[in-house]
C-alpha cells in the first residue's frame, strides 16, 4: 500500500505542485492521466526516493520513505521499486546485456533476463550497444531492466512513448502480468490504453500547479 497524504513539492523557480491525499493498493494497477506539467512524474519521482518534498508524507507499507535518509531511499529504490524512466538512463556505450548485468552490482538475480528480452522482442539485441538502438527499443530495454528484479512495486513514467499503439499495448500488457500481486503506477497520454488497468486517475483534477504570481489547476 502506497500512500500520500498533503504532499507538496517546490521548485527553484518558485513554482509548486501540491497533491490530493492519494492510495494505492497492493495488487492494483492505475494509469495516470493528464496534461504535461500537471505533475505525474514528478509524483513517481517522490514516491521512488528520486525527490524530496517540501511538506507531506509517502508512506509504503507504513514506513514513510519522506522522513528516511538518502541512502535509505536509494536502497530501498534498488531493492524494492523497478522505475521505467522517461529518458531511459541506460548506458549508451554499453551493450544491453551490460546494462541488465550490472544490477548484479546490487546483488540483484537477472537470471530472467534473456526471457524478458525475448517477450518483449528484443532478444536478438542483447549484443548491441545501446547507442545503435533505436528510441523504442531503448524503451525496451529500460522496461526489461526494471522487470527483471521482480519488484515489489512497478513505477512507468511513458512506457510506451516511443512505441507505436500495437508494439505500445504489448508492452502494456507485458507490464501488467509482471505486476499481479504488485503495485503499478503507469503515466500514459494514450487513453486507448487505460482500459487495461484496474483503475485510471486524471491528474488534471487531484493536483494543482502553482507559481509565485498565483495559483492554478495543472
Amino acid at each position: 500500500m502506497i500512500q500520500e497524504k498533503d504532499l507538496l513539492m517546490r521548485f527553484q523557480d518558485g513554482s509548486q505542485i501540491s497533491y490530493a491525499n492519494l492510495s494505492f493498493e497492493t495488487g492494483k494497477t492505475y494509469a495516470l492521466l493528464g496534461a504535461s506539467g500537471c505533475g505525474k512524474s514528478t509524483l513517481l519521482n517522490l514516491i521512488a526516493g528520486v525527490l524530496t518534498p517540501y511538506a507531506g508524507n509517502i508512506l509504503i507499507d507504513g514506513w514513510d520513505i519522506c522522513a528516511a535518509s538518502q541512502k535509505a531511499r536509494d536502497a530501498f529504490r534498488i531493492q524494492n521499486i523497478g522505475y521505467i524512466f522517461q529518458d531511459f538512463k541506460l548506458l549508451e556505450d554499453m551493450r544491453v546485456s551490460d546494462n541488465i548485468d550490472i544490477l548484479k552490482l546490487e546483488k540483484i538475480d537477472v537470471s530472467e533476463a534473456d526471457a524478458l528480452l525475448e517477450r518483449l522482442g528484443i532478444l536478438a539485441l542483447k549484443s548491441r550497444k545501446v547507442r545503435n538502438l533505436s528510441g523504442g527499443e531503448k524503451q525496451r530495454v529500460c522496461i526489461a531492466r526494471a522487470l527483471v528484479k521482480r519488484p515489489a512495486i512497478l513505477l512507468a513514467d511513458e512506457p510506451t512513448g516511443n512505441l507505436n499503439y500495437a508494439i505500445g499495448r504489448g508492452v502494456v500488457e507485458a507490464l501488467l502480468e509482471a505486476a499481479r500481486g504488485k503495485t503499478l503506477l503507469c503515466v500514459t497520454h494514450d487513453e486507448r490504453l487505460c482500459p487495461l488497468f484496474d483503475e485510471t486517475l486524471d491528474m488534471n483534477g487531484l493536483a494543482s500547479f502553482a507559481t509565485e504570481e498565483g495559483e492554478q489547476n495543472a
